[in-house]
């Protein structure tokens, strides 16, 4: 499963205070050749492949995003993922084999960089696991302090059904790589759970929860607010989920990083969403962010 993408790197990725700097460098005629100077693309070729031992970091560092400062031990739950590799995939770069060359636009980029992970985890089955625990705790807390007393009390319901079991459903990965690859990573996470299913195997979910990150644009003169999806598939997930609940972090984040920035005038404030989604609808839900994606 590969996937060949253009990495946009825009204006989202540079610190605003450099701004000043470096458009006075813009007219220096004498900049260095390999100088960024903002939004160019680097071809990269992504693949998707099980995780491993050296993936733990990285797919922690793509946890702690989700999470931010919230008191989940994202190393372990990094570790769980890659405990159960034959359920999921991170996205990395693919092989070259190809003599590398010094000017090689793929020497922006680190080797062995997670550039993203896509996975599903048992809450009910691994509920003693303490970053599983910490997660439903801060799912329940975030309910109880920001979601309608309803939707507090069918989230409390589903997590508390042993019968009935609940997956968390990973999705996460840098900004600037395109929504299409999350396509085939969502075909090949649903055909690793029929397998582990067949295998009797703890991946019979009824219920899928999925955290997802958005920025809004607060409304402004007489202007409604505008909703801003990290992953564009996100968008259309919230229209589907059975019940959602949001919630801002803006406290959370750090401006200069991926708390509150301007767009414009306009001030967008970091917030997430808990989705709700039925598991048996994951094969249709694909197809349908797919045609989403594409814009049929």
């Amino acid at each position: 499963m590969s996937a060949s993408k253009q990495k946009k790197l825009n204006k989202m990725e540079v610190d605003p205070n450099e701004e000043d700097s470096t458009s006075s460098e813009d007219d220096d005629d004498e900049a260095h050749p390999d100088a960024y100077r903002g939004n160019e693309e680097v071809q990269i070729d992504f693949e998707g492949r099980a995780p491993v031992d050296p993936d733990a970091q990285g797919i922690s560092q793509l946890l702690q995003r989700l999470f931010l400062r919230a008191h989940i031990n994202c190393n372990q739950m990094a570790d769980l993922i890659i405990a159960q590799n034959y359920v999921g995939s991170v996205i990395c770069q693919c092989d070259d084999e190809e003599p590398e060359s010094e000017t090689d636009d793929d020497n922006m980029v680190e080797d062995g960089t997670v550039f993203g992970i896509t996975s599903v985890l048992n809450l009910t089955a691994k509920k003693d696991q303490p970053s599983i625990a910490q997660l439903r705790t801060y799912l329940l807390d975030r309910a109880k302090a920001h979601a309608p007393g309803a939707v507090h009390e069918q989230l409390k319901a589903i997590l508390e059904n042993d019968q009935r079991h609940t997956g968390f459903l990973v999705n996460e990965r840098f900004i600037n790589i395109p929504a299409q690859i999350c396509v085939p990573l969502l075909q090949n996470l649903q055909q690793e759970i029929e397998a582990a299913k067949a295998k009797k195997m703890k991946f019979e979910f009824d219920t899928l929860l999925l955290l997802v990150k958005f920025y809004r644009k607060e409304a402004k003169k007489g202007k409604p607010a505008e909703d801003n999806y990290t992953n564009a598939e996100d968008e259309l997930l919230s229209e589907r989920a059975k019940f959602s609940f949001e919630y801002s972090v803006a406290s959370e984040t750090d401006s200069g990083m991926s708390g509150d920035w301007l767009e414009g005038d306009a001030v967008m404030t970091p917030y997430r969403k808990l989705l709700a989604l039925d598991a048996k609808q994951l094969p249709k839900l694909t197809k349908d962010i797919e045609c989403f994606i594409n814009g049929e």
